[in-house]
């Protein structure tokens, strides 16, 4: 069912099994896992309104169908944890290697990749130092916070920043679109999300496989990119 504004802001949630949580007005996944138990609250990874997978800090500001993700949601779960994986990866580059452009990384079956813009090839124990770092990254368990900008302002940000990869993503989503920055600490990635609620979600059950080299947005045209593969999962 999608979301129906709820009458004198009142938000009726309605759970799984069918029971019915009402709410004086807007209220937060977070808020809700707790509501109905300290377990949840802490299992609690994300949640699906009306089948649509969002943020734990997401409110709910009307009538909807909610499911609270956990790991024992396995197909959500592991999606949101390799994309995490991703974002850690990448801030881990960043630190260890400033001037290294990002441009995207996407989860895959058993895992996930992020490509590079950088002069000097990665080495096998350039891996090692990433997983590392990585590691570092998990143990200070920094929120993971949605931000919405403004488009020009975003273009003129990543290209001041250095990032021309992307400046060039915000240029061609399409006006009607968000654009979504996640900030886990100093560090932000551009991204339409959703996240895990922090890096400390992530866990420490990653691997970085290998590095390959790959066409910017696949086009042999296009500028060569270094591509890392890795494989992540909650155990």
């Amino acid at each position: 069912m999608n979301q129906t504004e709820a009458a004198s802001g009142e938000v009726k949630v309605t759970l799984p099994d069918g029971s019915v949580r009402q709410f004086d007005g807007p209220v937060t996944g977070a808020d809700l896992a707790a509501d109905i138990g300290p377990g949840l609250a802490k299992a609690a990874l994300a949640i699906k309104i009306d089948g649509q997978v969002k943020d734990l800090s997401t409110p709910i500001t009307a009538d909807a169908q909610v499911a609270i993700v956990t790991a024992k949601d396995e197909e959500d779960a592991l999606e949101l944890l390799r994309h995490d994986c991703a974002h850690v990866l990448a801030e881990a580059v960043q630190e260890l290697y400033p001037g290294t452009q990002v441009t995207i990384g996407p989860t895959i079956e058993n895992g996930f990749y992020y490509d590079f813009a950088r002069d000097e090839p990665f080495s096998s124990d350039d891996l090692e130092k990433m997983e590392e770092k990585m590691h570092e990254i998990v143990k200070r368990d920094t929120p993971f916070v949605r931000e919405v900008w403004d488009r020009e302002d975003a273009i003129r940000h990543f290209e001041a920043a250095g990032e021309k990869y992307k400046a060039q993503i915000i240029q061609d989503l399409p006006g009607s679109e968000d654009i979504s920055v996640y900030r886990q600490g100093d560090w932000l990635d551009l991204c339409r999300g959703p996240h895990l609620p922090s890096t400390g979600k992530v866990g420490h059950s990653f691997k970085l496989m290998k590095v390959a080299g790959a066409y910017w947005r696949g086009d042999h045209r296009n500028e060569m990119l270094q591509r890392v593969y890795g494989t992540c999962w909650f155990n």
